[in-house]
């Protein structure tokens, strides 16, 4: 069978958690015969010649080359290198060039949950989407939801991803006093765009079953992201003090470090001197001047080495909602995570999840020492067996093969 798939950045392993999500989904299609075409809707890359090997790669302002994806013009070439030069910049400076650049698109904004399809991207996907003519659409959001309303698509088997419930996001934020881009975005106006697609995957059961109250005509299914375990290669030893948090430059991961930092870091220090994090992802060049014994590694690309060295993981979002797909990462590599109430949400309950959660900034710093000075040689046993039981592949794609009728 064939299949196209709609997004806005090439989907990658390892990466921010829907596009971990969407590789995923690629992959297993493609692992069990079928063929994949994903239609890309700008040209959101990396680099201006990016080589991407998982997928055929189609799009109106790209071009592509064996497995090279190009940016379609010299203007989007030398705005991808702009955005990678502010990498090189003061943390500070960076952030207020990046909410410069954001702003002549969005606003004055402290965050943007997705950018809508634009007309002419809608038009050149549905008439891709015609000419290949694929046994089942999938579109990765409701910012891409839109697309759906084409004429002549109406008859396809089309399956819209929601990793997370946006307006649940969306209000979260408003709440903290954070302006997002879209201005508004209530319950009915995301069932609307939901209900755009025969089927919905959502990411997490308690989001299926609004999800289903939302739209009773769509069929929903639970999608999410399969979680093989990753032993430590032999001889790796846990480095005693290690924390670890992987996140991107999302507000919910910047609003939960700034708080850590703050609440957090002061009194676990007090009282562990030799405890010390490594900040991996987008999430680190946002965060300005970083406490002592806290490391700033960026973009990872063999994140199993940062993971296999730490002694524990942490999640303090205090917004939250879908799957944070970067604590799956972290357990199927051995680790338990110290955790809000918040970060917890959509996990499969279990007596033996290989999560401590801590409801205030005091309760927190105190798991994280107690746990960093008796660590328990049980607890990579428990996070693999958390996954292989709960994440495994028939779990993770059983209702996506059937909404795609594989």
């Amino acid at each position: 069978m064939r299949f196209a798939f709609v997004t806005d950045e090439l989907p990658r392993a390892g990466a921010a958690g829907h596009l971990a999500v969407n590789h995923a989904i690629i992959e297993w299609l493609q692992n069990s015969g079928h063929e994949v075409s994903v239609l890309l809707t700008r040209p959101r890359l990396r680099w201006p010649v990016e080589s991407y090997g998982l997928a055929q790669v189609v799009g109106p302002d790209i071009r592509t080359w064996r497995q090279f994806v190009v940016a379609g013009t010299m203007r989007q070439a030398i705005g991808i290198l702009a955005r990678n030069l502010l990498s090189r910049f003061p943390a500070g400076a960076a952030g207020f060039l990046r909410r410069r650049f954001r702003a002549r698109s969005y606003g004055s904004v402290d965050a943007v949950l997705g950018a809508f399809i634009t007309p002419a991207q809608s038009a050149w996907c549905a008439a891709k989407i015609l000419h290949i003519a694929p046994d089942g659409v999938l579109v990765d959001t409701i910012f891409r939801a839109s697309l759906l309303q084409e004429h002549g698509l109406h008859h396809f088997n089309t399956v819209i991803g929601a990793p997370d419930l946006f307006y649940r996001r969306h209000q979260a934020m408003l709440a903290a006093g954070y302006k997002i881009y879209p201005p508004q975005l209530p319950r009915e106006m995301e069932a609307g765009f939901l209900s755009a697609a025969k089927a919905i995957a959502a990411i997490q059961p308690d989001e299926a079953a609004e999800i289903s109250a939302m739209c009773p005509g769509q069929r929903v299914c639970i999608t999410t992201l399969s979680a093989l375990p990753c032993p430590p290669p032999p001889g790796q030893i846990r480095l005693p003090g290690r924390l670890v948090f992987v996140g991107s430059d999302t507000l919910p991961n910047l609003d939960g470090l700034r708080w850590f930092f703050a609440e957090v870091w002061p009194n676990l220090r007090k009282g562990y001197p030799c405890a010390t994090l490594d900040l991996a992802g987008d999430c680190g060049a946002e965060m300005g001047r970083l406490p002592a014994g806290v490391r700033r590694l960026g973009r990872v690309e063999n994140l199993a080495e940062i993971l296999h060295r730490a002694r524990l993981a942490i999640a303090p979002l205090r917004v939250s909602s879908g799957l944070k797909i970067k604590i799956l990462d972290y357990a199927r590599h051995g680790l338990m995570t110290v955790m809000t109430p918040e970060s917890l949400n959509g996990f499969a309950a279990d007596t033996d999840a290989p999560f401590i959660v801590a409801a205030d900034a005091a309760a927190f710093s105190s798991a994280i020492a107690f746990r960093l000075a008796e660590p328990d040689p049980r607890d990579a046993q428990r996070a693999f067996g958390y996954v292989e039981k709960h994440y495994n592949l028939d779990a993770s794609f059983s209702g996506l093969k059937a909404a795609l009728n594989i």
